[in-house]
């Protein structure tokens, strides 16, 4: 039986943080469902292809490690685990804010499916300050954000802004 993980986010722009999480979890799976977050709430700067084209850009080098789909995702976290076939959500943690919100994520997602379990991975230090919004705000204010995110991406970035 396929090990299947998730890894949900809204990738609003995918960042040297995701791509590293993507890197560490591949190893442990056989198949690496990225959800990308539909996320009208959090009024996205990308679209939900664009968001889909630019993860599966920045995750095709770790293909030859374990099967990646990047597919949209919207509902409950849980249902769509669901209808991948994933056993395990994968999640990144930064900071002690992103374990309090994920502490109590995890918490409901078990209630809802003991099944499906959370698997956590720390930052790498060198990417504990990234988070998306951060580099979004970077970039529109015209800062250099090249240390956060890829070439294609900062590139990407520079569109939105022009």
């Amino acid at each position: 039986m396929a090990r299947v993980g998730l890894y949900p986010g809204t990738f609003d722009p995918i960042t040297n943080g995701h791509t590293d999480i993507v890197g560490r979890a591949v190893r442990l799976f056989d198949r690496l469902v990225i959800g990308v977050a539909v996320s009208r709430d959090k009024n996205p700067l990308f679209t939900l292809d664009e968001r889909i084209a630019m993860v599966k850009a920045e995750t095709a080098r770790f293909a030859g490690d374990c099967v990646i789909d990047v597919l949209p995702m919207e509902g409950l976290l849980i249902e769509f685990a669901r209808s991948c076939g994933a056993g395990c959500v994968v999640r990144g943690l930064r900071a002690v804010a992103d374990f309090e919100y994920e502490f109590q994520m995890t918490a409901m997602n078990q209630r809802l499916d003991p099944a499906i379990e959370t698997v956590f991975f720390m930052a790498d230090p060198r990417h504990q300050a990234i988070a998306s919004r951060l580099v979004k705000e970077i970039a529109r204010l015209g800062g250099d954000v090249n240390h956060f995110v890829s070439p294609a991406v900062v590139r990407a970035l520079k569109e939105k802004y022009v």
